[in-house]
């Protein structure tokens, strides 16, 4: 490293990998001869810059001007705004001074190919410059603070801020947000004017938490989903440094545009990233937004929804795999027509003045349906007969009356079930198999293998009978977005998580 304590290379000779790595006939990149301003003991303080770099993996590079040349890190989720994190930084070759203003593209095939822009620039104060630890105060437009890079094996060094954020009202973003749930409604509200309207998606809920330009997805329970959807990478690059926690649907696309759950089903549970990449090529995904909980250091759960949703279309997210659809104010009648036309789920009415209450369901958000579909839990399955003979014929279904509690009988669900559904679903049910029933009170037929009631699965079906029983019910697939012990007993008298 140049400029270290023991370091006794001219800048010619620090500069050499700069040169190697380099074809000046193919790379806009400056090169080594171009003259610029050293800086000198007595004059100005030594600058640095950082350059948001969109390579094969998107880093930023920060680099100090030091003995006539800029010594360099590539830091691949950017420099912490907060104490209490640590990010890589790995060392890289230094850079001449005539770098400190490069903006362009490196060709595809080059060293460092991709897009490179000025992400700050400024000045700083030197308090260590050692061969295995720098500290420095950066002074600039963004990046105001102490930082350490230390080093911890070989190029791998780290980067730590050691003041507090600049702005003393910097919150840092929540590591396990909950979403806010909607109560269920048969009717939208009659004062339309208080509410704004959006498209209730048919797909898996999903909280995206994007820092350091790298995404990563829980579903509903808080579990992580980033590995199943990669589709979702690139939202992260779009956002570059931005820090933000999304609040939306992953939804998949049937051939007439409409969202299916059951081709998503197919997404759902796979484990090994070859078989991701492969379904993913057959059934893309995409992450429809409707709601921002977070925004560069900032909650926005306590704004009002009007506000939170102005903030949203300010992201400007639209792209190839994600999209924010636009909300609908006091006309929720012909948004609802227009989803059953087009045989959507239905709508979601919010009120909009209300906050983001994480984790708890409320009336300030209530969904009207097309069609009654909810999460049931299984609790057994009857034997097929026919072409179903050794195989699953129905599943048996039911409810909690509270969370946790004990599961109420709801009857079966016997069609909408593939060959290959049937085969997975056996081979989920055969560890789960128990002697007596998890069902109280009215029980299933006699013939009936009982389960632990764990699995969820996704029901449509007409109406519910006087005994709470299901009229036509269809099976839609398993959710693993929502824990059994949720499925209880709606208000309302309908069934849902």
């Amino acid at each position: 490293m140049s400029g270290v304590a023991g370091y006794t290379a001219t800048v010619t000779d620090s500069l050499e990998e700069y040169r190697r790595r380099r074809d000046p006939t193919r790379t806009p990149e400056p090169g080594t001869a171009e003259a610029a301003e050293p800086v000198s003991a007595e004059g100005r303080a030594p600058r640095f810059v950082v350059q948001e770099h969109h390579a094969t993996s998107l880093h930023w590079d920060l680099r100090l001007e030091r003995d006539g040349v800029l010594v360099s890190w590539a830091v691949p989720k950017g420099l912490p705004p907060d104490p209490k994190d640590n990010h890589l930084a790995v060392h890289v070759e230094d850079h001449p001074l005539s770098y400190f203003d490069f903006e362009g593209d490196i060709p595809e095939g080059s060293y460092g190919a991709g897009h490179v822009s000025l992400w700050d620039q400024g000045t700083y104060e030197t308090h260590k410059f050692r061969e295995d630890e720098v500290m420095v105060t950066l002074h600039g437009d963004r990046v105001e603070g102490k930082y350490v890079l230390f080093r911890t094996r070989g190029k791998d060094w780290m980067v730590h801020r050691m003041d507090p954020p600049t702005d003393p009202s910097w919150e840092p973003m929540p590591d396990a947000p909950r979403p806010m749930l909607a109560c269920l409604a048969s009717e939208l509200p009659e004062d339309g004017a208080g509410w704004g309207f959006e498209v209730k998606w048919d797909g898996v809920r999903a909280l995206a938490l994007v820092r350091g330009g790298r995404v990563q997805a829980l579903n509903r329970t808080g579990g992580e989903i980033t590995s199943r959807y990669p589709e979702l990478r690139a939202l992260g690059r779009a956002l570059g440094s931005r820090r933000v926690v999304l609040d939306g649907e992953i939804v998949a696309l049937d051939e007439r545009g409409r969202p299916s759950f059951q081709l998503l089903q197919s997404r759902m549970h796979l484990s090994s990233d070859g078989a991701v990449r492969r379904r993913a090529r057959e059934v893309p995904a995409a992450y429809v937004i409707f709601d921002l909980l977070y925004l560069d250091g900032r909650s926005t759960t306590s704004l009002p929804y009007r506000q939170r949703r102005e903030l949203l279309a300010g992201l400007e997210l639209d792209g190839p795999a994600w999209q924010t659809p636009a909300h609908y104010e006091a006309d929720g009648a012909a948004l609802l027509a227009a989803s059953r036309e087009q045989g959507l789920e239905g709508v979601i009415a919010k009120r909009l003045d209300s906050s983001y209450e994480a984790g708890s369901r409320s009336r300030a958000w209530l969904k009207v349906k097309n069609h009654r579909r909810e999460a049931l839990v299984v609790g057994g399955w009857l034997p097929g007969s026919g072409g179903r003979r050794g195989r699953i014929g129905a599943l048996l279904v039911g409810f909690r009356e509270e969370p946790g509690g004990e599961v109420r009988y709801a009857g079966r669900v016997g069609t909408g079930f593939t060959d290959a559904e049937l085969e997975r679903l056996g081979s989920l049910l055969e560890p789960l198999a128990r002697q007596g029933t998890p069902f109280t009170g009215r029980q299933p037929p006699k013939e009936a293998r009982f389960v632990e009631p764990s699995l969820v699965a996704d029901v449509e079906f007409n109406e519910w009978t006087h005994t709470a029983t299901l009229r036509a019910p269809s099976y839609k697939g398993l959710r693993d977005d929502v824990d059994s012990a949720d499925v209880v007993l709606d208000p309302s008298g309908e069934v849902g998580p």
